[in-house]
């Protein structure tokens, strides 16, 4: 018997992991196990999980999930053509600045209208990026849900910090940044508040990938390049402060990902991240360069561990099983 919904795995199947990947692999693995009857995943081989793989996903994807109700897209994209999604579209980044390479851009700009007004039902991780689809996508709101995202428990309380430090050689106290490096990331920030941050005996590390289709910078901070996802939760436990100087985010993993793991959080306070950091972290205008260093050294110092308490509390509210769980009730109505 073919399961009710296919689940797109072709986020799953990549080498790097960041947000999207993430969740591509974490849903690929939870709501099988929630509801083994429900959900199986298709997944190409490794050498289509990027740019390569968008014929793939088009075309090949919907023969692959014949006789599927569904076809459970995590990762921001779908096929356009097919009548039976459900998709993740976790920010509309896209069409907020110029932070992607023009034919990127112009790639999203062009489907994700047509996926969203398509889909049976878009999911998102923030009220911020539901009312952004709404808005930018011409999404019925009827049709837009929101299943925040989770965080797994090697990311709490860790072992570990003091050999991934020695790994990478990290020897002082490290204000640490994670994310892939484009623009709206906004580390630029980071290594203009590198030098003072010296004098306070913290370095600056940055731990990303970078990817063909976005704009990297160019940075004297310690850049890590991309972290083996072994080594991330040590190098969460190990840092003074994490830093999430964004423009924009739909949800902000890496802060929830930090509170997990005891790390105190400064954050922008753009995008959606005021509503994923609550009161556990200090939320600061990322324009304001003097406040966002005076933040990252009171985190690190008077304010640790006030913060510390409050991210593992607000941290502990955020888990995989309780987004798959709100998942598959959110696909119950397409199916019964």
């Amino acid at each position: 018997m073919t399961e009710p919904v296919a689940i797109n795995a072709r986020a799953a199947v990549r080498g790097q992991i960041g947000g999207v990947e993430r969740v591509a692999r974490e849903l690929a693995a939870h709501l099988p196990a929630l509801n083994p009857g429900r959900y199986r995943v298709i997944a190409p081989r490794p050498a289509l999980a990027h740019a390569a793989g968008h014929a793939w996903e088009q075309l090949a994807l919907p023969a692959l999930a014949r006789g599927s109700r569904l076809i459970l897209s995590p990762a921001n994209l779908a096929p356009v053509a097919s009548r039976r999604n459900a998709v993740f579209i976790h920010d509309v980044a896209p069409f907020l600045g110029d932070w992607y390479s023009a034919r990127y851009s112009r790639w999203h700009r062009a489907l994700s209208p047509v996926i969203a007004r398509r889909a049976r039902l878009v999911l998102t991780i923030s009220s911020l990026s539901r009312d952004q689809i709404v808005q930018y996508l011409g999404t019925d709101p009827a049709r837009v849900a929101i299943a925040p995202l989770g965080v797994d428990d090697r990311f709490r309380d860790p072992p570990g910090a003091d050999a991934v430090r020695a790994r990478y050689g990290l020897e002082r106290p490290y204000v640490l940044a994670v994310g892939t490096d484009l623009p709206r990331k906004n580390l630029g920030l980071l290594d203009t508040l590198a030098p003072a941050l010296a004098d306070h005996g913290l370095d600056v590390v940055l731990a990303g990938s970078t990817r063909p289709y976005m704009p990297a910078g160019s940075y004297r901070a310690r850049s890590l390049g991309y972290v083996p996802d072994d080594d991330l939760p040590g190098l969460y436990a190990g840092a003074a402060v994490l830093a999430m100087p964004s423009l924009h985010e739909g949800l902000g993993l890496p802060v929830l990902e930090a509170m997990a793991a005891g790390t105190p959080v400064v954050s922008s306070d753009r995008g959606a991240l005021p509503e994923t950091c609550g009161d556990a972290a200090l939320m600061v205008d990322p324009d304001d360069e003097d406040a966002f260093g005076a933040a990252l050294v009171r985190a690190a110092t008077t304010d640790r561990e006030r913060l510390v308490a409050a991210g593992r509390v607000r941290a502990a509210g955020f888990t995989w099983r309780g987004t798959a769980k709100r998942v598959d009730e959110l696909l119950e109505p397409l199916l019964g």
